[in-house]
């Protein structure tokens, strides 16, 4: 009997066709071998037809590439080189379950807005330094704006200079395509936000937390109660400088108790050139991390919190002070005390020094970031002196907080 035809595919790129199997709940590929003469098939793992195509992009990306056009079969070249969307979207595939696979996909979307607003169909061989040009104008003159569509800020050099830089990596990743233009370097385009406080505005930042200004004993505790997670940032950020998002991250696996060393990069999470270091952990700070289990934040985001301390403490309404501001400021106050002659170890704290190799084999020694770590147990002690109950532990017995086990924590 002759073989039954089989039915049209439901998706085909190159000789990798999509189609549904009989008596089979998941969508399976289906390809000819060259090199073993023969039909091959891999499963999908999906019944779903828009995650089967893309379990078939994957497959046709990591056996075949795109070495060739899949049309005409000639290679990448001129006008025939991809479509940039195409690109883009292989480029992100092969990047899933990286590290950076959510900032890739947030910086590309402005390219991919960009070219639905001008012309879609450009094509990778187009794009060259006065394409960038135009786009830097574009993405400029949009501001950043909240999911609800409010106005928030400008967008920054350095927002738009990361979608270039992410596109440049997109178009080098398809064999036989180079950028033809250049992203400018971060250094050359970050404006950092000029503002910083002094130790007294952060102490009135942990009084928010622990005291807040209501008129009944009842509120009193229910605001302590909403505060805590902003309280728990605030303790975390002043003792290890870290970036907001590194701090969310923090989990009790990090913690080395007997180094009394944070390792700010989360296990299992592959390093990237945005270090997150190794950081010794001030005195006051390590009881706290001693018997946390789990993540030391139980939130996504402070940010609505934050914005409610920003406003009480009457602080810009603008990106000079976001959750940022502690690590900016903790970083200026400690380097008036460590000094410039020793503020290698203030560049290490914020991460601003490459890893290396030795630092999985030995961990860092705090002796060895001495200078640091006096001046954030120094910071933190006038912080105590100003707003008790920082970082030693208080407890809301009756409406008042009292303050409890005061020599357990320093």
């Amino acid at each position: 009997m002759p073989a039954k035809k089989r039915q049209k595919p439901l998706y085909q790129r190159g000789k990798y066709a999509l189609h549904s199997r009989a008596g089979r709940a998941n969508l399976e590929v289906i390809w000819y071998d060259d090199e073993l003469k023969r039909e091959r098939s891999a499963s999908a793992g999906t019944s779903d037809l828009q995650a089967g195509i893309k379990a078939l992009d994957r497959i046709y990306l990591n056996d075949a590439g795109e070495r060739l056009c899949p049309t005409c079969q000639r290679p990448w070249e001129g006008e025939y080189s991809p479509l940039v969307s195409q690109a883009i979207g292989d480029y992100l595939i092969l990047r899933e379950g990286s590290a950076g696979h959510d900032a890739s996909r947030h910086r590309l979307s402005h390219v991919i807005d960009y070219l639905a607003a001008t012309k879609p169909e450009t094509h990778c061989a187009e794009i060259d330094e006065a394409w960038i040009v135009k786009f830097r104008a574009w993405a400029l003159a949009r501001p950043v704006v909240s999911p609800k569509g409010r106005v928030l800020r400008d967008r920054s050099l350095a927002h738009v200079e990361g979608s270039v830089m992410q596109l440049a990596a997109a178009i080098n990743a398809v064999p036989g395509q180079r950028a033809k233009f250049t992203a400018q370097q971060q250094v050359n385009v970050t404006q950092s936000p000029k503002l910083r406080v002094p130790v007294e505005t952060i102490a009135a930042m942990f009084n928010y937390c622990l005291r807040p200004e209501e008129k009944s004993d009842a509120l009193i505790a229910l605001r302590i109660k909403e505060r805590q997670t902003l309280l728990a940032y605030l303790r975390l950020a002043v003792a290890s400088w870290a970036r907001p998002e590194t701090v969310l991250a923090v989990r009790s696996d990090q913690w080395h108790s007997a180094a009394h060393v944070l390792d700010l990069n989360p296990v299992r999470r592959q390093r990237t050139n945005k270090r997150l270091p190794m950081v010794p952990i001030a005195k006051q700070m390590r009881p706290w991390l001693d018997e946390l289990e789990g993540n030391w934040i139980q939130a996504a985001s402070v940010r609505a919190s934050w914005d409610k301390l920003r406003a009480h403490l009457k602080l810009p309404a603008n990106r000079e002070a976001g959750p940022k501001l502690i690590r900016r400021s903790i970083s200026t106050i400690a380097r008036k005390r460590i000094g410039e002659a020793q503020w290698r170890q203030g560049e290490i704290m914020l991460g601003h020094v490459p890893f290396a190799m030795s630092d999985i084999y030995a961990i860092i020694d705090p002796a060895n970031l001495g200078l640091a770590m006096a001046a954030t147990e120094e910071i933190i002690d006038e912080i105590e002196a100003l707003a008790p109950g920082a970082y030693r532990n208080v407890t809301a017995s009756a409406p008042r907080l009292k303050l409890v086990g005061g020599d357990r924590n320093g």
